[in-house]
């Protein structure tokens, strides 16, 4: 599993993760649909299902209406309109100043309970007071929940079934038709004008991206930057880097990755290693940011560095239409204004 922010400045190293279950599992349950991890709301007050990424189907009385959910979740599910229905988010939620983190999108995270701001932090007492009906997070490795602590996980799970949305390993794109599947099973109308707006401009932003990938063909590496440290992203396991890479950006691929295949590790003096014209580097609050990176003196050695061909890379994506059309966007301009310099 990816290392979460507080654990490792990479936040993509791999935990262990108990539960597993094959990868071609995953990849059947993505596909949406009957029988391959679809869901049943019923009538409101009816009987409701929905089988998830792990293959495991939960089964309620009734639609739940209680749900807590890691905050990236949470904040893909209300971007499908299914937001009234969060009381309780877990993982990074507000930032030092008490702004919201750029996780929780346009969730408004004054209206839910914050059972823990960073990984390790789920207060088991406080999700037991909410009464949930239902959690909902992420999972990057099979089996693992993300941002659950496998110190309290056994507990946690005692007191609500969960919900497991694979985040890796499959497209970006997939990902979000997969939350779509989910909040429509909760209720939320995807028809609606907020929903379907946010969907064209998604579809308008990856035409867009792959005119720009086909016109600009610009060597492109996603990477993130820790004091130690310089990783190379690999674009085969990453859901966002998978779609651009199926849209036609021309992402390099490390060839020598660490454990677990989300990157390869390369010290500062080798952080030359791949001949980059645009770096799409990390930009989430725990990696170091340009300003950070400008003390050393092979971040300003890069070619890429030099002509100024740095663009934010969100790498944990919010996974809805609304989430991933600026991510689009971004990246398109960024290619769009890259030359060359390798």
């Amino acid at each position: 599993m990816r290392t979460p922010r507080s654990v490792s400045p990479s936040r993509r190293g791999i935990l262990a993760a108990g539960g597993a279950v094959g990868i071609g599992a995953l990849l059947a349950a993505c596909g949406g649909g009957k029988g391959s991890g679809g869901g049943n709301g019923g009538a409101e007050g009816g009987p409701w299902s929905f089988t998830d990424d792990r293959g495991q189907k939960v089964s309620l009385p009734h639609t739940p209406q209680r749900i807590v959910a890691f905050t990236g979740t949470a904040a893909a599910l209300h971007d499908f309109g299914a937001a009234d229905r969060i009381v309780g988010v877990f993982g990074p939620t507000k930032l030092p100043d008490g702004k919201p983190d750029p996780q929780a999108g346009d969730l408004d995270v004054d209206k839910v309970t914050i059972l823990g701001n960073a990984y390790n932090q789920f207060n088991v007492e406080k999700y037991a007071g909410l009464s949930p009906d239902l959690l909902v997070t992420n999972m990057y490795e099979p089996g693992a929940l993300w941002f659950v602590p496998d110190d309290s996980k056994d507990k946690i799970a005692k007191l609500a079934p969960s919900v497991a949305v694979t985040s890796s390993r499959v497209p970006l794109d997939r990902i979000v038709a997969r939350y779509a599947q989910l909040a429509t099973a909760l209720g939320a109308d995807l028809k609606a004008k907020k929903v379907a707006d946010a969907k064209a401009r998604f579809e308008k932003a990856a035409e867009a991206l792959r005119k720009a990938a086909k016109a600009h063909p610009v060597k492109v590496l996603a990477c993130s930057g820790s004091a130690d440290l310089f990783y190379a992203s690999n674009p085969g396991i990453n859901a966002d880097l998978m779609y651009f890479t199926s849209l036609g950006v021309d992402l390099i691929v490390p060839d020598h990755l660490d454990k677990g295949g989300y990157f390869e590790s390369l010290s500062w003096e080798n952080a030359d290693k791949y001949p980059a014209d645009v770096l799409l580097l990390d930009n989430r609050t725990a990696t170091l940011q340009p300003k950070d990176l400008a003390a050393k003196p092979a971040w300003n050695k890069l070619p890429a560095v030099k002509a100024g061909q740095i663009t934010p890379w969100s790498s944990e994506p919010r996974f809805s239409y609304a989430g991933a059309a600026p991510l689009l966007e971004s990246l398109t301009k960024a290619i769009e204004g890259a030359r060359k310099v390798n």
